[in-house]
């Protein structure tokens, strides 16, 4: 059965195929547009050809690993990854999310745990998809931040920062509540949805590298706060009149 007309794209880059035609069978049935790719290389290459909404994406990768895969991808899209590894271990994932992946799931999986983080993460609108035009009520002040909802812009000490979308929408759902307290489960569930069931200790590698590339030092934070045994919060104050200083 062919997907409906314009289904939203998926790929699949896996390189055991009959692992990637389940997958592709299920995104299928799911009603989505799934395009199957072997290797590293054609990863690539795909991405750019079709420009999918999410990647799924294999860390064990022939020419090009998964992890060099997404580095080259987020060159120029801004689509979801999500990352999967045949081996559980923290170095991997870290890595993987690192580079810009959106989620990590590890085989074995089932292919339904996959369609619904899928589905949860594709609730979530690309940033190339928003209005991009910015009026001045789009833009926050917080001390040495500057944050443009509408451009998804962050500058810090007057220094363009360029972050991943998970990363910014994390960093946009703290600064909404400056002190506020967000306990893991809560974040996750406003950046990856309601739905998600991953792990949510995804939350604290993706605020490790938040935090290192606005150089907040989590010993003594200017922006993101730790909340021991809770979770987290924005600290720093928005300007008096809401608007840039």
């Amino acid at each position: 059965m062919s997907p409906p007309e314009h289904a939203t794209p998926v790929l699949v880059v896996e390189d055991e195929k009959p692992l990637a035609q389940i997958v592709a069978d299920y995104l299928a049935k799911a009603g989505y547009d799934a395009i199957q790719v072997h290797t590293g290389p054609d990863g690539v290459a795909a991405a750019r050809e079709i420009d999918p909404d999410l990647v799924v994406l294999d860390l064990g990768l022939p020419g090009l690993d998964g992890v060099e895969v997404c580095r080259e991808i987020r060159t120029f899209s801004d689509c979801y990854v999500i990352m999967v590894t045949a081996r559980d271990d923290e170095i991997d994932k870290l890595i993987g999310l690192g580079v810009g992946a959106d989620d990590y799931i590890t085989k074995p999986f089932s292919p339904r745990e996959l369609i619904a983080r899928i589905q949860s993460a594709l609730r979530r609108p690309r940033a190339s998809k928003l209005a991009t035009v910015a009026s001045p009520l789009d833009e926050s002040q917080f001390g040495a931040m500057r944050l443009s909802k509408g451009t998804r812009e962050v500058w810090v000490d007057e220094r363009d920062v360029a972050l991943t979308r998970t990363e910014f929408d994390l960093l946009a759902t703290l600064a909404e509540s400056p002190r506020r307290v967000f306990t893991r489960r809560q974040l996750v569930d406003a950046v990856w949805g309601e739905g998600w069931g991953g792990d949510e200790h995804i939350v604290d590698v993706h605020i490790t590298h938040l935090r290192r590339k606005i150089s907040d030092d989590a010993t003594a934070p200017r922006f993101v706060g730790t909340v021991r045994g809770v979770g987290y919060r924005f600290i720093a104050e928005p300007a008096s009149d809401g608007t840039p200083r």
